[in-house]
């Protein structure tokens, strides 16, 4: 079995992130998203991905390189724009050849991992079998209807009068009978090739389509609200460690991973909590569920319920909560002389100030 892993959207949910990143690089406990999704896709067995990429590949393939470090081979396969899932199988059949393979949408979090799935899939071979989770509501979500013995019947995309709680949640697990599928559609009305189409003209024609349920955490990174509340879920599973220098005037509460060549100077730190390698951490406060990324610098600060991204540096700063600070961006004071705030803001930036 092969794996197919799609990385190629825009990611215009976490603006301003995604101008100057990939979001799939986005970290999560100070490891990127798409690092969690190819040590899931490792744990089925699985040692040959293809990943789509778009016009970010070169940055994606920067952090990932060929696999080696994780135990996989990497292809990546270019697509020029997004036109939908089941053109994203088309563009990586050459790769895929007549092989059974795993579909895995690179923004999900699924910590819990499918191996339960995969095996089921494994035994059964069903033409294509769908991962699916109950959610509250299903209008926003494709969703399954499935019959008594958990084949599905029909796929609904967004129904405004769901007859199923059962959202596909973006793994799929296919046989070749796929590529016949996606050949026979024809582009939606938004003009994409929609894989929810090609499984239900799989349904259509006789073929058996199953379903499976994923009753762990999930989680479609997409917004910076999921980011953080991903964050929050992944830290609490933490095991403390030090391979950093901590000070004796610091405290450390809790799970507290401090990573080589991090140093934490007349600080406490409250964990779960992460800081990456070689951040310094100065007379500051680092509250529960946060991640501080490499090479930062937080003086004077405390924050909490956060993320902190590669070379940030923050000071003088108290009260921080929920934010998500970008690569090498700076939060600081304004000039002691001054009330006022000042701020540069990007496009799609939203700054919340106490009043």
């Amino acid at each position: 079995m092969k794996a197919l892993v799609l990385s190629g959207g825009s990611g215009t949910r976490l603006r301003p992130f995604s101008y100057s990143m990939p979001k799939q690089l986005i970290p999560i406990a100070n490891k990127p998203v798409l690092q969690h999704v190819l040590e899931n896709i490792k744990d089925l067995g699985i040692t040959e991905v293809g990943i789509i990429v778009g016009d970010r590949g070169p940055q994606i393939q920067s952090v990932l390189g060929d696999g080696a470090d994780l135990g996989v081979r990497i292809t990546y396969i270019p697509q020029d724009l997004p036109r939908g899932l089941a053109q994203c199988v088309s563009l990586a059949r050459p790769f895929l050849g007549d092989d059974d393979f795993v579909m895995y949408l690179g923004d999900n979090m699924l910590p819990e991992g499918v191996e339960r799935i995969a095996e089921q899939f494994r035994a059964e071979r069903p033409a294509a079998q769908v991962v699916v989770h109950k959610v509250s509501d299903p209008r926003a979500f494709g969703v399954a209807e499935l019959d008594e013995n958990g084949r599905v019947e029909r796929l609904v995309e967004k129904p405004q009068h769901p007859r199923s709680d059962l959202a596909l949640i973006g793994v799929y697990f296919f046989t070749p009978a796929i590529h016949e599928a996606v050949d026979a559609i024809e582009p939606s009305p938004r003009g994409e090739l929609e894989i929810t189409d090609a499984i239900q003209w799989l349904v259509s024609h006789g073929a058996e389509v199953k379903a499976s349920e994923y009753d762990g955490y999930w989680k479609d990174t997409g917004r910076v609200e999921d980011v953080l509340e991903c964050n929050r879920k992944l830290l609490d599973d933490v095991s403390s460690s030090n391979a950093g220098e901590v000070d004796a005037a610091s405290t450390l509460v809790g799970q507290v991973v401090v990573e080589p060549g991090a140093r934490v100077i007349n600080s406490r730190i409250e964990g779960p909590a992460i800081i990456g390698a070689g951040t310094v951490v100065r007379n500051s406060h680092i509250g529960p569920h946060t991640s501080i990324g490499r090479d930062c610098e937080l003086t004077d600060t405390h924050i909490e319920y956060s993320i902190a991204l590669d070379g940030a540096t923050v000071s003088q700063v108290r009260g921080l909560r929920s934010s998500l600070i970008g690569r090498s961006a700076s939060v600081g004071p304004a000039d002691h002389n001054t009330h006022h705030h000042r701020l540069v803001v990007g496009d799609h930036t939203r700054v919340e100030v106490a009043a």
